[in-house]
């Protein structure tokens, strides 16, 4: 096996002042909503949904999903909770803007001023109470305490960090264990080979190059993590990495990862045709990190799904919007479907992945589906498959995060 050696630090939180940008494409700062739209400022104590769309993010509120706050953003950002259940993390050319929702204050959502600097930001993890941030331009980790954003942003200043950096630049993912273990990935412009295990101190404690073209990650229960590859995936549990073959051979990809961390079994998507067009796909991968197994499950002809489209939430069930225009019910134990809910109109796969089609999220019992076809979201109690509300945006809304107030 290859070992790369990553530089730490000195394990020293540095204090911030210097990540502080602005961005020069937001024109809302904190508390300050455009004019367009609909936006109320309304206060709730419940949960908040955060909504992208081209040039812009809306906020609304998780139960009537009325419009609470819209700011001008760039054409195209991506969104991540922030860990803290309040903010959520927007991801632009100069890295991790910090968005306040609001949810669970009295106060209005802002779209602050306060960006983690990141060259190419990419991946945000979010694991035993620290939101730890991945820039794919220098491969460099961020890492600070989920809860300290709050303060933090109250303050107008970004929270105390920790910065692991990297060797080789590429698209890639870390972890953070509860004890300062560090997982991270390998490549370089050439691929993406497998991961390195690091010690609270920073020595490799374990590695692995068996994970080809590695991607997206998972925490599930007893914190083992999964990684996905192009012929599997790896675990890493109790100081061993091992690797799980895909039945799909020589090319069986994982690279999405959903998962509780109540249940041993991660839920990942499968791709058995390198060469296939589009970004549908038709069966999903179950990895039980308990027994070390990795199992593959063709969904019933007509259902298909991307990236976009799994959430995990009550019961950890995994819930999957189908292009049938239903939502899924998914029993990780089993494989099986044990219900289905219609709730948007039948849809077509993207062309580009960055392209708008739904996307499915959860707080609680609760799923958020977002259907670009008609501008709509949509709220499912996903005990009983009711749709409790929808509503018509003034935008196509594409990528979507929620804020739970916890």
């Amino acid at each position: 096996m290859r070992t790369t050696h990553l530089r730490r630090t000195g394990g020293s939180l540095l204090a911030l002042g210097v990540a502080a940008t602005l961005v020069a494409c937001s024109t809302g700062g904190p508390g300050t909503a455009t004019d367009g739209g609909d936006a109320t400022g309304a206060s709730s104590s419940g949960p908040r949904l955060a909504v992208s769309s081209e040039g812009r993010v809306t906020v609304l509120d998780g139960e009537t999903l009325e419009t609470v706050g819209e700011f001008d953003s760039e054409e195209f950002t991506r969104l991540n909770p922030a860990g803290d259940g309040r903010h959520v993390m927007v991801t632009t050319s100069e890295g991790f803007q910090v968005l306040d929702t609001a949810a669970g204050s009295s106060s209005e959502p802002a779209l602050t001023d306060l960006v983690f600097d990141a060259d190419t930001a990419g991946h945000v993890v979010r694991h035993g109470g620290k939101t730890i941030l991945y820039a794919d331009g220098t491969s460099d980790t961020t890492v600070f305490e989920s809860a300290d954003l709050t303060d933090a942003v109250t303050d107008g200043e970004l929270p105390a960090i920790e910065t692991v950096e990297g060797v080789e630049a590429h698209h890639g993912v870390s972890v953070v264990l509860e004890d300062g273990t560090f997982l991270t990935t390998v490549g370089d412009s050439d691929g993406r080979t497998g991961i390195e295990v690091r010690d609270a101190d920073g020595a490799v404690v374990a590695q692995s190059d068996e994970c080809p073209g590695v991607h997206g990650e998972g925490t599930a229960a007893d914190e083992a993590v999964v990684f996905g590859c192009e012929d599997g995936a790896l675990v890493y549990h109790d100081g061993t990495i091992t690797k799980l073959a895909s039945p799909s051979q020589p090319y069986g990809r994982m690279g999405n990862a959903w998962v509780s961390e109540t249940s041993p079994i991660v839920v990942g998507d499968h791709k058995d045709d390198p060469d296939a067009e589009g970004y549908l796909l038709h069966a999903v991968t179950l990895i039980d990190t308990a027994a070390d197994t990795l199992d593959v499950v063709d969904l019933p002809e007509g259902v298909e799904y991307t990236f976009r489209g799994v959430a995990r939430g009550p019961g950890d069930l995994a819930y999957l919007i189908g292009t049938d225009g239903a939502v899924h019910v998914l029993d990780p134990a089993t494989g099986e479907l044990t219900d289905s809910w219609p709730v948007v109109a039948p849809w077509e796969g993207p062309a580009e992945w960055q392209d708008a089609h739904p996307a499915i999220v959860v707080a609680g019992d609760v799923g958020y589906v977002t259907e670009p076809a008609t501008n709509s979201v949509h709220a499912v109690d996903l005990t009983t498959g009711e749709v409790l509300s929808s509503r018509g945006l003034d935008v196509t809304p594409n990528e979507v995060a929620v804020a739970t107030a916890d």
